[in-house]
């Protein structure tokens, strides 16, 4: 028995029920922290291709992998019983992923396909025809999708390893342990020489578009919500990209000679990576459309992104780019004047920060008055998001938070925030881990059902809600791009199921002699991965496809109850 040390046994029906709440919602707390604090992570150009490709998906499967290890725990024959809520957790955690939420991100995500061949068109306004067939909407499935799919399905092999043998195999616990002892073995070598390639496999691919993606969604959601100014956002990234980009041309002979030239003149790939930010900022501050911002707007927007500086500095700024003296700068210039301030500000050099209370943003489609009334978190909201929903936000109270503090402050502060929630969240589900396991085990117990059954459905709801969440979250914002990250995510999170949480399982087997005695799940979990792993393969998916892979949910528990009804264990 973990902490807290209450025996589910010992307390009633109601008891019980808050037990199974109060662990749940705890479990759900502690995957939040630690999303989050990945999340924040990924604002540190130093550390977020490491973070996107390694920390995140091994962050993301620890509170599976506690219940798993935890479920396999005490004494032999009691630990074998507890195996099968282990077992249910990966199963649940496994299917639920490959069908609830991706079925959703297609329906949230889904635009009206167009054209000859029927693709999906992401440029069209409005993206979905209201009354549309479901046949007619859909997403776009892009190469990185069809590779997470292969990855997935390739991740398959160990439970082929253990589970090919034990078809042939019976005997009660000890004897079938003993017979599937160095096949278990085998298959935890599987499993983690699989968990090692598939991290390896995401450090090589950390900058491909998914990983990329991933980093400027949050930046841009920091960005939305106020957390951070303009320069603490993007300086270290910029820093970052250029002392990258620097070392590679001084190897080939290329360094620039001009130091005036490398200040005011942004690279290609600094350049792409303010593109990616600001492009929706720009658009929203060019109020009348024409391309281009007249140095008033072009001070709003830099008030509305806590970087407020003085008028002259402005002019000086302002007045580089607009060259031909018209009174507006166009994208490009746009671009390469928040260059200038960002690098000013990192370098603290002219450029002085101050927080002050934010003036009114004149954005296209908003009269000079009604923006008056807008709050920053309203301005920000609408600026950043992807989409163009037109719905009201509420309005609520952004707290100045990191936007205070220097860009260099700002990037410390991260590091210690992401941190302590990685660390509370991690301690958070060591301890409520084994609890949680104990209270599903109990509910088996009275309710007569099955613990894979139990924790099939109910280990999920507490493990895996931030990434259901998440996924929502960016598949809402109907672009190719995050129905990429969305999709790619809910992959990564059933290979890392495949090859670090199934090592925990195929370890407790060979360590502690238990049995695998799992033949339908086994069936369920490698089906639903090898279905889903074929229709990913194909360049769209439907709305009414997505219907059939929501199905498969329910569909997974009804063949391992059918299967287990004709004798298979």
């Amino acid at each position: 028995m973990g902490i807290p040390a209450i025996d589910p046994s010992e307390v009633g029906t109601s008891g019980l029920a808050w037990l199974l709440i109060s662990y749940g919602y705890m479990l759900y707390y502690a995957s939040n922290l630690i999303s989050e604090g990945s999340d924040l992570l990924l604002l540190v150009p130093s550390l977020a291709g490491l973070v996107g490709s390694v920390v995140l998906p091994l962050l993301g499967a620890i509170p599976d992998g506690a219940i798993m290890l935890f479920s396999g725990l005490g004494e032999v024959e009691e630990a074998q019983e507890t195996l099968a809520v282990g077992v249910g957790a990966l199963a649940g955690s496994t299917i639920m992923l490959l069908t609830v939420p991706w079925a959703l991100s297609v329906y949230y995500g889904r635009v009206d396909f167009s054209g000859p061949d029927l693709e999906p068109n992401y440029k069209g306004n409005p993206k979905v025809t209201e009354g549309i067939s479901g046949k007619a909407t859909g997403v776009d499935l892009s190469p990185e999708i069809n590779h997470g799919a292969r990855m997935m399905m390739l991740t398959t092999l160990p439970y082929f390893i253990i589970q090919g043998p034990a078809f042939f195999m019976t005997g009660d616990r000890a004897q079938m342990s003993e017979k599937e002892h160095w096949w278990s073995l085998a298959g935890f070598v599987f499993c983690f020489a699989f968990f090692v390639y598939y991290l390896f496999s995401q450090v090589k691919m950390s900058n491909d578009s998914a990983h990329k993606l991933k980093r400027m969604a949050i930046i841009k959601e920091s960005l939305k919500k106020g957390k951070m100014s303009l320069s603490g956002a993007l300086g270290d990234q910029i820093t970052y990209v250029e002392k990258k980009n620097e070392v590679q041309k001084r190897s080939l002979g290329l360094l620039r000679n001009s130091a005036s030239e490398s200040q005011f003149e942004p690279d290609a790939e600094v350049m792409e990576l303010l593109k990616d930010i600001l492009s929706e900022a720009f658009r929203g501050y060019d109020q009348d459309d024409n391309g281009t911002l007249s140095k008033k707007e072009f001070q709003l927007f830099l008030t509305d992104f806590h970087e407020n500086i003085e008028a002259d500095q402005v002019d000086d700024v302002f007045g580089q780019f607009d060259r031909d003296r018209s009174g507006t700068i166009d994208y490009n210039e746009f671009i390469r004047a928040c260059y200038i301030i960002i690098k000013q500000s990192n370098e603290g050099s002219q450029v002085v920060q101050v927080m002050t209370t934010p003036t009114a943003p004149s954005r296209r489609g908003i009269s000079r008055e009604e923006s008056s009334r807008m709050t920053m978190g309203e301005v920000a909201d609408t600026i950043l998001d992807d989409d163009d929903d037109e719905s009201s936000v509420e309005e609520e109270e952004v707290p100045e938070d990191l936007t205070q503090l220097s860009p260099d402050e700002q990037q410390k502060a991260i590091k210690k925030r992401a941190f302590t929630m990685l660390f509370i969240g991690t301690a958070l589900v060591l301890i409520f881990s084994d609890p949680m396991v104990d209270a599903m085990s109990e509910v088996a117990v009275r309710t007569g059902i099955p613990a894979f059954y139990v924790a099939f459905i109910l280990a999920p709801l507490a493990s895996n809600a931030s990434e259901v969440i998440a996924s929502q979250y960016y598949a809402a914002k109907k672009t190719r791009k995050t129905i990429t990250v969305a999709l790619t995510a809910l992959e990564g999170a059933a290979s890392m199921n495949n090859t670090f949480c199934l090592s925990i399982f195929m370890a407790l087997i060979y360590f502690r002699g238990l049995a695998w005695q799992y033949s339908a799940e086994t069936i369920s979990i490698v089906a639903v991965q090898f279905i889903m792993g074929m229709w990913a393969q194909r360049d769209k998916m439907s709305t009414y496809q997505a219907y059939h892979v929501l199905a498969l949910f329910p569909l997974s528990i009804l063949a391992v109850a059918i299967m287990e009804h004709l004798g298979m264990d």
